[in-house]
């Protein structure tokens, strides 16, 4: 089954507190995973920054169902359901979502801000509020947000990756332009910044600088130079096929050598990269797509323009032991 989204969970979370008891967040995770059958892979899916995808729904889930009144958190990670939460259960809904939710004045200025007397006063609980009664600016402004499914999270992780593809995508295009001399040094910029070579100076003078059949360069592993790693470096036309990578690994064997990175600005046939995982030789292959990815993850070649930090509430601040 696939993983529910945050809108999706709001009415099985509310359920699982109809008892009125004091819920653990982390149990409802488990109870919930169980209760849509989840794999344990689908359980364990991580966002880029760590954070695990399903807990993170339900937290959100549970996050929207306190502001609109539905649930109080009286104590931190945990849940329960409150009179406005069971009324919403006995009117039997098939569906709760962000929609519903907006029927909640609470949640209404929640998501717009839009603070009134009724937040000085501290009202706990907020009455329905008709979409007919809402202002005409709110109705605008909360449109798109009844329409998504993604948590802000989720949003930020999307937008992430379709701004890094793009960027990976405008590297490569330049990437395909530049000189053989350089992208010499481009490639030696980027493995140097991944920490192979020892310093630019020293992979400088090895790359480019052997060509003794099919290798480059040669490059340290590590700064001390403990091992070293064979480069083949070349802005291709054409898809690199096997013979290609035969010949590099013929090379290596000649040098008695048992790593090598080939590296090349377009892309690799299916056979090429079997051949390359079936032979005992360590050998990467780094087409144009990884090689701009790596570009954009080192910052070699791309200017960072603003960072965006993701926070959340400290409870030990608030919680001290």
């Amino acid at each position: 089954m696939a993983i529910p989204d945050y809108q999706t969970l709001m009415l099985p979370l509310l359920k699982l507190a109809s008892d009125g008891q004091l819920h653990a967040v982390r149990d409802s995770v488990n109870r919930l995973a169980d209760q849509f059958e989840l794999t344990e892979d689908e359980r364990q899916l991580l966002f880029a920054s760590g954070s695990e995808l399903f807990a993170g729904r339900v937290g959100w889930a549970r996050t929207y169902l306190k502001q609109a009144g539905l649930l109080a958190a009286p104590r931190r990670g945990t849940f329960k359901i409150t009179d406005v939460g069971s009324a919403l259960l006995a009117t039997d809904p098939q569906r709760i979502d962000n929609r519903t939710l907006l029927q909640y004045s609470s949640f209404v200025r929640f998501i717009t801000r839009a603070k009134d007397a009724s937040d000085e006063t501290g009202a706990a609980a907020s009455p329905p509020l008709s979409p007919a009664a809402m202002p005409g600016p709110i109705n605008e402004s909360t449109r798109f947000f009844a329409a998504t499914e993604q948590t802000p999270e989720e949003a930020i992780a999307s937008a992430d990756r379709h701004l890094r593809e793009s960027l990976e995508a405008e590297v490569l295009d330049r990437i395909k332009q530049v000189s053989p001399a350089f992208f010499e040094r481009l490639v030696i910029d980027v493995l140097v910044t991944m920490g192979y070579g020892g310093t630019r100076a020293d992979a400088g003078r090895a790359i480019g600088k052997s060509g003794d059949g099919g290798i480059d360069g040669i490059i340290n592993e590590d700064r001390l130079g403990l091992d070293v790693i064979y480069v083949q470096a070349k802005r291709w036309e054409g898809t690199v096929g096997r013979p290609e990578i035969q010949k590099f690994a013929g090379a290596l064997q000649g040098q008695r050598a048992t790593k090598g990175v080939f590296i090349t600005t377009s892309t690799f046939t299916r056979e090429a990269r079997d051949f390359a995982g079936s032979i005992a030789l360590k050998i990467i292959l780094i087409d144009g797509e990884r090689l701009a990815a790596l570009m954009v993850e080192h910052d070699v070649g791309v200017a960072r323009i603003g960072s965006y930090v993701l926070k959340r509430l400290d409870n030990d601040y608030f919680d001290p032991a």
